[in-house]
This record gives C-alpha cells, structure tokens and sequence, in this order.
C-alpha cells in the first residue's frame, strides 16, 4: 500500500513540473510523454465507482444498470448521424421509434397520450406546470397556489416556482402518508394543483390516492403524479384510474437510460384529455396513408409553445424503446422485482434500523437515525464506512423529514448475493468497537460536506497549484 501511494505521488509530482518552451510554462500546461498521461489518466479512471464494482443504492434516484444493448442501437451509425435538421420525409424511422416509445409509455401509464419533448425529468415538471398555468389562464381563473407535500421529490417546489405559482407545502401522518386534514384545509378555488410523489419518497405508496382525487375535483384542482419512482409500479398500476391530470417519468431511472454526471437526460410527460391541447409544440403525430403509416409534426391549438430546441434526446428514446421491447409483456417483472428487492433489504436490516414507516415497502426502504445515535454514531459515519467496504453508499439525510434519512434503493438489477454482500458490510460497521475514522481506504478522505456541498469544484485546476506532501 505504501509503495503505490509512493508511486502516485511522483507521478502527481511530475504533473506538477513544467519543461519544455516558454508558450507552455505561460499556459501552465505539463509537458508529459504519453506513457505518463496515459497511466495518470487511468489511474484517475481507478478512483471512479461504477457498475463494474458494485451496486448504486442511492434511493429516490434510482440509479440501476444500463443494459450494453441500449448502448450499442444509441452507437449504431445509423442512428448516431441522424438530424434533427433533416426534414419529416427523410426522418421517418425515427419519427417512428419516437412515436411508438410515447405510445408504449401511454399504455404503461394508462393515459391519454405521452409526450417525450421534455429534456430530463424536472423539465418534465416545469412544462407540466407551466400547462396547468395556461390551462386555467385560458379559464379565466386566477389560482397561485400549488400544494406539495413533504413526501414529494425535491425540484416539485422548483418546477412550481419557476412557473410563477406560490408553493404552500401540506404535511405528513407519522406514518409518511399524505395528511389528509391538512390537506382539506388547504384545499380551495385558489390552489390550481396538488404535486403529489407516488410512490412517495419514503417508498410508500400513497393509498389514499382516490381520496386526494375527489377532493381535488370539489374545487376544480388538477392533480399532478410524480412518477419518478414509477420504478415499482411498472406494469401494475394504472395513473389513469388515479385521477392523475399529468404524470412526468424519468427515462433515466424507470426505463434504463444513463443517468449522471448532468445528462443527457429524458423525461417523459403524460396528460389526460383536459390537458391535450396544451402540450408543447410540435408533437409528433401520425396518419395511415395507402396502408402505411407517415408521422408528422403538429401543434397542439392551445400549446405552450416549444420547451427546448429539438424533440427529445434520441439516443435515450431508443435505448428507452429498447429495455422495453426486451421486456415486452413481461415488463411488470421490473416492479415485482425491484419490490421484492427492497424488501429483502428492508427484512435483513430492520434488526438494526428504525424503519421511517410502518406501511409496506415499495421500491425502496427508508430508516431513520435513531438505532445509529444510541450506538454514538451517524449516518454519514454509515456512508463512509460502506464507501470503504467498497460499496457507493445509499442516499442520505433525505426525505427531510426523516431524522438521519437512510434511503436504500436496490433497484430490479441486483443479485441476492449482492444484496447480501451490502448488508453484511453495514453489519460488520455496526460490530466495530469504540469509534473508528471512516473513510481509511478511500482516495480522498477528509472532506468538509458542509463546505463541498456549498463550494464545489468543478473545473479543471491550474496544475501549478498542485500542493506537495511528504507524507503519501
């Protein structure tokens, strides 16, 4: 161990000296063969996580593996040379795919109609919401408010905000359900929708969903699903029969597409009839011509106009399009799956976790802090300690309203070996005598969370301010 960090500090010290003409010492720039660039870049390629060591159990961002077929479409020259520039006549295999993802996702959901213009999942949400505007704008009636619960994902109140509404949280039961008392006096002619998160982020599913609905319709407000965490839903529940006025998805967590590292994203938004002519322009529609089918562009009468410069990200609709044939029929086996995962998890680790709620877990398992202060310890000494075991620790103090949140989504992708593995190592952290400093094992190890979440950085750094240490 001594002689590898020995080795990465003169490689980083090499880094750190400049040779070579004046032009490359004022820019600051290293002056390195390729032998010595190509090892310094792999070895900072060591230092990432990725699929290849282990599980993602980040809960609420369902972060699951990404099939190597989805890859390998997005990478064919085919698709990969295609513009969005090329004009509807020469776009018609890829009209098609659109098209027919959206139709796949409607039938999923049991809506209406699917559009897949929004660039990512919260883009979803602000077009979502900026409908909802102009859908009671064109009523003539002046409602400001959207309520949104404690439960809900965390850009909800964003998306709101942006589209110029107040945003006015409702609260939760002890049991992580929507409050409904609260919710009914909240409930009036100036509130224009409910965003509700199903399931929510606690990982419960909201039952009482046809209650909200009916109180909802007495004053004329919309109801807006969150289905981020549609995950554990796939193929079993209908947002349709739920009431839901519009449901956004995330391509990237329910349907296998990247996800990280800023993008590209895709979200997904779906409407019911009332909405339908307030989507964004154009949509893609289609028409039987001589026994085949031509797609074409079109805006809806009541649009609220284009939301980015192109349809879509289309390499993530064709890998999205993909997971799903693969699935086919069988596509519910994705929620049953990540459902029975989630609640091995949560059966080998309630012994010694406080779960957040008693209700039935769904696609992840939360658990608060309390078992983890008695032992003198906490979450985040949790985290490091599995980071150093070798596992990508869970999401952490998330929902807010969970003291000490331990957010753990398996997601359908992971093996019960794998599952096991994860939970022994928090066993094992659990077994540890007296306090010991986690992270040892790690490449960087003490970070200031508070600063780094407030200070990040994020571009490249003038290697001239590389910092020297004798010790390795």
């Amino acid at each position: 161990m001594a002689q590898r960090s020995l080795k990465v500090l003169r490689r980083e010290k090499l880094l750190c000296e400049y040779t070579g003409s004046s032009s490359v010492r004022e820019k600051n720039f290293p002056k390195l063969s390729e032998v010595e660039l190509m090892r310094h870049y792999y070895r900072l390629a060591q230092q990432n996580y990725s699929w290849e060591d282990g599980l993602y159990p980040l809960g609420s961002c369902t972060m699951k593996y990404n099939p190597v077929l989805g890859d390998q479409l997005a990478q064919n020259e085919i698709f990969a040379k295609l513009s969005p520039n090329l004009p509807e006549e020469l776009s018609q295999g890829a009209l098609a795919l659109i098209y027919e993802t959206e139709e796949m996702l409607a039938r999923l959901l049991d809506m209406p109609k699917v559009t897949l213009f929004p660039a990512a999942g919260a883009h979803g949400e602000l077009s979502g919401v900026l409908m909802i505007a102009k859908y009671f704008a064109d009523k003539k009636e002046k409602r400001s408010v959207i309520l949104i619960p404690d439960s809900a994902h965390g850009t909800n109140p964003a998306s709101a905000a942006m589209a110029g509404f107040e945003v006015v949280k409702v609260g939760s039961r002890k049991d992580g359900l929507t409050d409904m008392e609260e919710l009914g006096r909240l409930v009036g002619p100036h509130v224009a929708a409910f965003m509700l998160t199903n399931p929510n982020t606690l990982g419960i599913f909201e039952e009482q969903i046809l209650e909200i609905k009916a109180l909802l319709e007495k004053s004329g407000a919309l109801l807006y699903i969150d289905g981020a965490n549609f995950n554990a839903l796939m193929g079993k529940v209908s947002m349709g029969a739920m009431g839901a006025d519009l449901v956004q998805l995330n391509l990237h967590k329910s349907f296998s597409t990247p996800h990280g590292g800023g993008g590209p994203g895709q979200g997904a938004l779906a409407v019911s009839e009332r909405l339908l002519s307030y989507l964004p322009a154009p949509q893609i529609g289609c028409q039987e011509e001589k026994g085949h089918r031509r797609y074409y562009y079109y805006e809806p009468p009541n649009t609220i106009g284009r939301i980015k410069a192109y349809y879509g990200h289309f390499a993530n609709i064709l890998r999205a399009w993909a997971y799903m044939k693969s699935y086919g029929n069988r596509i519910h086996e994705v929620a049953e799956h990540a459902v029975l995962n989630a609640n091995y998890l949560r059966k080998r680790l309630t012994n010694l976790f406080q779960l957040a709620s008693p209700k039935p877990t769904m696609h992840e398992v939360v658990f608060d802090d309390k078992k983890l202060r008695e032992k003198n310890t906490t979450t985040m000494q949790l985290a490091k300690a599995l980071l150093d075991a070798g596992f990508y620790a869970p999401t952490v103090y998330f929902p807010l309203n969970v003291s000490g949140a331990i957010m753990i989504e398996p997601t359908e992708t992971e093996t019960k070996e794998e599952l096991d593995a994860f939970s022994e190592a928090i066993e094992d952290f659990l077994k540890e005598e007296g306090q010991v400093s986690h992270p040892q094992y790690t490449f960087v190890k003490e970070v200031d969370e508070a600063k780094a979440a407030r200070n990040p950085i994020l571009s490249w750094i003038d290697a001239s301010t590389c910092q020297q240490s004798e010790n390795p």
